[in-house]
């Protein structure tokens, strides 16, 4: 031993306990706590460090007079209470720190001097004015619920109840559990050992030691693969989601903020006229409801949207998913099946709408309608007497779809985000035809200057003039020529283009509910807008008739002209059957 490592060990060496307390010379330990910021000692190389004082072992350990903890634990208890982590996600009870979190704790709370030891009658002075541990990450305050939780039982029982921790028995040796199988801030950190940084006893440069206890999946997104990217063990700004930033939006917008070479701009997206609002900030649009149900692995936020209501990060994939399977990037996120049963995985992409647009929904419908239903899971149901074909193929005959683009079919089926996504974005993910505008942004429902999110104008508002633009969304699968040379329908050209009435004043783009329409009543996504189409004045009803293919009846009132009714087809050369209207009384 030289000199110099002499004069700092001091008096333990001459009783033999440096082997026992881990303060051999650094020949024999180079990662010896001598060289890490634990040397307190007036010697030491760290930014805090005693006047005088030149043992090192002392500000934790004596070999006499000490408190009667082990190992010959030199320091006071701190006095508590802590305020503990919870969550929602932990199937632990945590309680008050135990053991040996509670003797780091005894510097690293702040509230006892670093000088202040059991040993001696009047603290170790320290150099700099300095007393307790600086404000800044390694003091963690009494306040422990935005830290990893500790002194708590990690056993098989636990690992049982919870998917995403493995077995205790899988730990490798350097990852230890205390006497009562407790994780402890020494499960993590080894005190005497800085040779990984942060006293870590596991390197964690590529999740290494998080993985020890933690089994999240896989993602093929390489953004996503390094804890460290998105979480702190302590101090964390998210409290229990333990993030680098305030919410689980704020963290995923750090790279999605267009400032990360490969990432997707999703904050460009959530500046426009509609969102999915995951900031809070009440924009316009589908600012949806939440009490969303939880999915495996990851917390959703509990103050608003959040991105993980319809993204899984850990296990997020890159690709692409024929309708109507969920998109490898939201990952294996939990939903709400056509029955109403929530899922932990989600098969379709819709079910993943479902947990917020379902059963739970608050969202009253874009234009009012005589059927009014907010809850999309029902309008999209198998069972629905008329619905754009997501949840299942489309139930018509090809004949009665002469208007659908190639790659369309009568039997096609699509996924919710063939017509809401970003305007700007790279395309829908619809299975065929024009299935959304190509553009260079990202991908996906978070934004659009179409409200409500959609991936291509289509107003709704009457005395419209038709365009190619003015219902570019229809026009993403219908052929507008088919449409306005009515070889769906006899009277379209007349509707949309001599009348300028906008096709959502007869259709419900999602579709009606068998709980409240009829097929003759609403095939054809018939369900009348109220603000646009009211009651025939001289029979007083509002209805559609289906009498057959490409047949039917209206009786209605549209700009001031009543239908008592109007009978379809048309009749030779192109006008719609007249009918002679009753007298009015």
């Amino acid at each position: 031993m030289n000199s110099v490592h002499r004069r700092r060990v001091g008096s333990l060496c001459h009783v033999l306990l440096c082997p026992l307390l881990l303060c051999a010379s650094a020949a024999a330990q180079p990662a010896s706590v001598v060289d890490s910021p634990h040397n307190l000692s007036a010697g030491g190389t760290g930014p805090v460090r005693a006047t005088i004082e030149d043992q090192v072992c002392i500000f934790c350990h004596a070999p006499h007079n000490a408190a009667p903890a082990r190992p010959l634990w030199n320091r006071a208890t701190p006095p508590g209470p802590y305020s503990i982590y919870t969550s929602p996600s932990l199937n632990a009870a945590p309680g008050q720190p135990t053991g040996n979190s509670k003797m780091c704790l005894s510097c690293h709370d702040g509230t006892i001097a670093l000088g202040s030891v059991v040993s001696r009658g009047t603290p170790i002075h320290m150099a700099a004015g300095i007393t307790t541990i600086p404000p800044g990450a390694s003091n963690l305050g009494t306040d422990l619920s935005d830290d990893h939780p500790v002194s708590f039982r990690y056993d098989p029982a636990l690992a049982g109840k919870d998917p995403g921790l493995k077995d205790p028995s899988a730990l490798p040796p350097q990852v230890r559990l205390d006497h009562n199988s407790e994780l402890q801030c020494t499960s993590c950190h080894d005190s005497h050992s800085n040779a990984l940084g942060k006293f870590l006893v596991v390197r964690n440069d590529s999740s290494q030691l998080c993985l020890t206890c933690h089994q999240v999946g896989h993602t093929a997104v390489a953004g996503h693969g390094n804890c460290s990217d998105c979480h702190q063990p302590h101090t964390a700004p998210s409290g229990p989601f333990l993030l680098k930033r305030a919410t689980v939006s704020e963290t995923c917008l750090m790279c999605h903020d267009g400032s990360r070479a490969g990432a997707a701009n999703i904050a460009a997206d959530l500046g426009k006229l509609s969102t999915h609002d995951v900031r809070g900030t009440g924009a316009a649009g589908l600012s949806g409801p939440r009490g969303r149900i939880g999915f495996s692995g990851h917390a959703s936020e509990l103050d608003g949207t959040s991105c993980t209501d319809c993204h899984q990060p850990h296990t997020m994939g890159r690709g692409s998913a024929a309708a109507p399977a969920v998109h490898p990037s939201l990952g294996r996120i939990g939903g709400v099946n056509a029955s109403g049963a929530a899922v932990t995985v989600a098969s379709y992409e819709s079910e993943v709408c479902f947990a917020c647009h379902g059963d739970k929904a608050a969202t009253p419908p874009a234009v009012p309608r005589r059927i009014v239903q907010n809850n999309t899971r029902l309008e999209f149901s198998p069972s629905a007497v008329s619905s754009h074909p997501v949840q299942t193929p489309g139930r018509g005959a090809g004949a009665e779809s002469p208007s659908l683009l190639p790659g369309w079919s009568a039997g096609s089926v699509m996924h919710c985000s063939s017509c809401h996504a970003s305007e700007s974005g790279r395309g829908g993910r619809g299975g065929g035809g024009a299935g959304g505008l190509r553009g260079s942004g990202a991908a996906g429902v978070h934004g659009s200057h179409f409200a409500p999110l959609l991936l291509a104008r289509y107003e709704t508002g009457d005395f419209t003039p038709e365009s190619a633009s003015a219902y570019g969304l229809c026009y993403q699968c219908h052929d507008r020529g088919s449409i306005l040379s009515d070889a769906s329908f006899a009277g379209h050209r007349l509707h949309i283009v001599d009348h300028r009435t906008p096709c959502a004043a007869c259709h419900d783009a999602h579709g009606v509910s068998s709980t409240q329409g009829t097929p003759m009543a609403n095939g054809h996504l018939i369900n009348f807008a109220t603000n646009i189409v009211f009651p025939d004045r001289v029979t007083g009803r509002l209805e559609y008739r289906d009498s057959g293919v490409f047949s039917g009846e209206c009786f209605l009132s549209c700009h001031g002209v009543d239908h008592s009714p109007k009978r379809y087809p048309a009749e030779p050369g192109g006008a719609v059957a007249p009918v002679r209207r009753p007298p009015r009384r």
